[in-house]
């Protein structure tokens, strides 16, 4: 018996240092994952597939796409990846006798959100987050923790990443791109589900909006509103308002923000330290009215403790991205660092709704 509950042991012993292994190839490899995605959007698969009407075999997908026809059985193998990750659906279809079954492909409700005529695609933050330049900075993670640079992206590049799209016009675009899409999404929701958000205002300003594409959809459905899209004049230059939406160039920094019953800052606080925060908050209550008066300051982000967002996925997403942040010095905050930095800029009160997903409204007041 002695020798039984030995070798059971040993055994357990052994099983959980393969599942130890396992695990930490699995973390080894699963970048993996997101450059096959990044490789079926480069490869226009989503596309393909969508333009075929219907679900497609690996032959027809090769025939779509600019795949050499002798790597056929190598994009086999990345489909596979990518119907295990979740981005397309595998079926068999049947053609008569079992030998004649075949494999097809066809869109599930990831990849029809990076179709290109998507209004709310992303295909643009996928090929943001995975483009080398974005990439490169986390590789230097550990030798960040040894030097004295402000971030990573400074270990990476040599200057910050506001630097980088100045000088890369070419990168500064993709960068606009993603935020733009991005954009697109939140105010879909946004003018959806949390139009009570945003009822009664008679004026907003979107400080740090870049190309407007969430101001156009709050603007067009609320026609009465003045809205203003708030950017660094290079952001703005050329882009032509409409009837209720104007484009200002300024800096949130060392210019005053244009007045309005609300402010709205959409993913902007993150990329700022505590500091530099509490002076973007301190600015948009300078332009906001009294609370009494209607006044607020509108605030889309993360709120990484929050409990109404509880499922796994979601948690490990807002950690990830808390890191990925990190390499511009900005960060992803929890309730009580929202609180503090709410109380050094001077206001109030705040209202937190998870509303959004990864994300949440925060309504802040004078």
């Amino acid at each position: 018996m002695g020798s039984f509950s030995s070798n059971d042991g040993a055994k357990e012993a052994m099983q959980r240092l393969l599942q130890a292994q396992a695990h930490i190839w699995k973390h080894c490899y699963s970048y993996v994952s997101s450059m096959c995605l990044k490789c079926a959007l480069e490869l226009g698969i989503p596309e393909a597939i969508h333009s075929h009407s219907g679900p497609m075999t690996l032959n027809q997908l090769v025939e779509a796409i600019p795949v050499r026809p002798g790597k056929a059985h190598c994009l086999h193998r990345v489909m596979r990846v990518l119907v295990h990750s979740g981005f397309f659906e595998l079926q068999i279809r049947k053609r008569g006798g079992a030998h004649e079954d075949e494999e097809v492909y066809s869109l599930n409700n990831e990849s029809k959100l990076l179709l290109r005529d998507n209004p709310v695609n992303l295909d643009p933050f996928v090929l943001f987050t995975l483009d080398p330049i974005t990439l490169k900075p986390m590789d230097c993670l550990s030798t960040w923790f040894q030097n004295d640079d402000l971030c990573t992206v400074e270990t990476a590049h040599g200057m910050i990443s506001w630097d980088i799209m100045v000088s890369n016009p070419k990168f500064g675009s993709l960068f606009n791109s993603a935020m733009a899409s991005d954009s697109r999404l939140v105010a879909r929701v946004v003018t959806d589900s949390c139009k009570w958000v945003f009822e009664g205002l008679k004026s907003l300003v979107d400080v740090g909006g870049g190309t407007g594409e969430t101001g156009k959809a709050i603007a067009d459905t609320f026609p009465d509103m003045e809205y203003t899209v708030f950017d660094l004049p290079h952001v703005v230059a050329g882009l032509q308002g409409t009837r209720n939406l104007k484009y200002v160039g300024g800096d949130m920094f060392n210019e005053k923000i244009p007045t309005a019953d609300a402010v709205l800052l959409k993913w902007i606080l993150h990329d700022w330290t505590d500091e530099e925060s509490v002076q973007i908050l301190k600015k948009c209550k300078e332009a906001i009215p009294r609370k009494e008066e209607g006044g607020k300051l509108i605030i889309i982000e993360m709120v990484m403790d929050n409990p109404a967002v509880g499922d796994e996925k979601t948690k490990e997403t807002h950690l990830l991205a808390d890191v990925f942040i990190m390499n511009i010095m900005g960060l992803e905050r929890n309730t009580e660092e929202w609180a503090k930095l709410f109380a050094d800029a001077g206001f109030s009160s705040y209202k937190i709704s998870p509303v959004l997903g990864l994300r949440s409204v925060i309504e802040v007041y004078p």
